[in-house]
């Protein structure tokens, strides 16, 4: 069996679309914290069991049974999300899973400055001591593309701090080639990457938008602090904004530079890119 984690969130939910269309429904079980959220799984015969990381107890529960075990990682800022990661992989363990999966994030490498690497950092340490075999799944930047852009649909201006280049990639993408892994006879150990295949710049996207929507669209470098202070001022929480920052910060020394095959081959077929991501935000 294999059993996924958050599958009533967005990654988790559309990675178990994919996997009915690749194993029996009986052979796929879900750990979620609302089971009548998963209501729509389980009428497909997919197995529901209630699920917390913040439980150990029902995460055993939830994985009985467990050949392979997706773990989605968490991203409560507010919470010990390595703490409750541990507690995820040693569920896994005692349930006697023989792999476990773990999305973690493209650049989960010491040094990042984007703050949540160091949590994807830790997670693959308890990974590798674990016991059993693993793969983190290393995927790129898939969060919405008005978040990392800003409102240049209504000013014309992506006005953001420095960047560099990522390969800004469809979670669509992520889910179906998550499938793959876990339903297929490849078994990748360690770290993996996932990404788009071309990473692109702001400077690139301003050139896409223009020729998207006929207008000229410019991009303006803000000061990092004058950012930050323009972020609090439309009401973002200063610790959130800073938070994003380091997102940048890691963007422009390069840590999401590196855009890899893998993707492609495990969907059988090019993956979404950039443009094809700005033109379907476009069209929303």
């Amino acid at each position: 069996m294999i059993v996924v984690t958050g599958a009533t969130g967005g990654l988790g939910g559309a990675t178990v679309e994919h996997l009915l269309k690749r194993v029996p429904a009986g052979q796929v079980g879900v750990s979620v914290r609302d089971t009548a959220k998963a209501q729509h799984f389980a009428d497909r015969g997919v197995r529901v069991r209630q699920g917390s990381y913040e439980d150990p107890a029902t995460l055993r529960d939830s994985f009985a049974g467990a050949e392979q075990v997706l773990l989605v990682s968490g991203n409560d800022p507010a919470a010990d999300m390595v703490g409750l990661h541990r507690n995820a992989v040693e569920a896994a363990v005692a349930a006697g899973a023989r792999r476990i999966l773990y999305t973690s994030q493209q650049g989960a490498v010491p040094g990042n400055p984007y703050r949540p690497s160091d949590i994807h950092i830790a997670t693959e340490a308890i990974l590798g001591d674990c016991g059993v075999a693993w793969t983190a799944l290393r995927n790129g930047a898939y969060g919405p593309l008005d978040q990392v852009l800003g409102p240049w649909q209504r000013t014309g201006v992506i006005a953001q701090p420095e960047d560099g280049p990522v390969p800004y990639t469809d979670r669509a993408d992520i889910a179906e080639a998550t499938a793959v892994v876990l339903a297929g006879d490849r078994s990748f150990d360690g770290p993996v990457t996932l990404t788009a295949p071309t990473a692109v710049t702001f400077d690139d996207f301003t050139k896409i938008a223009s020729d998207l929507t006929g207008r000229t669209i410019k991009r303006v470098v803000l000061d990092d602090e004058q950012w930050v202070a323009d972020q609090i001022t439309i009401g973002v929480p200063e610790q959130m904004a800073r938070l994003m920052l380091t997102w940048y910060q890691a963007a422009r020394a390069g840590y999401f530079a590196e855009a890899g095959p893998l993707l492609a081959e495990l969907l059988g077929r090019e993956p979404r890119t950039a443009a094809d991501r700005l033109a379907a935000h476009i069209a929303t």
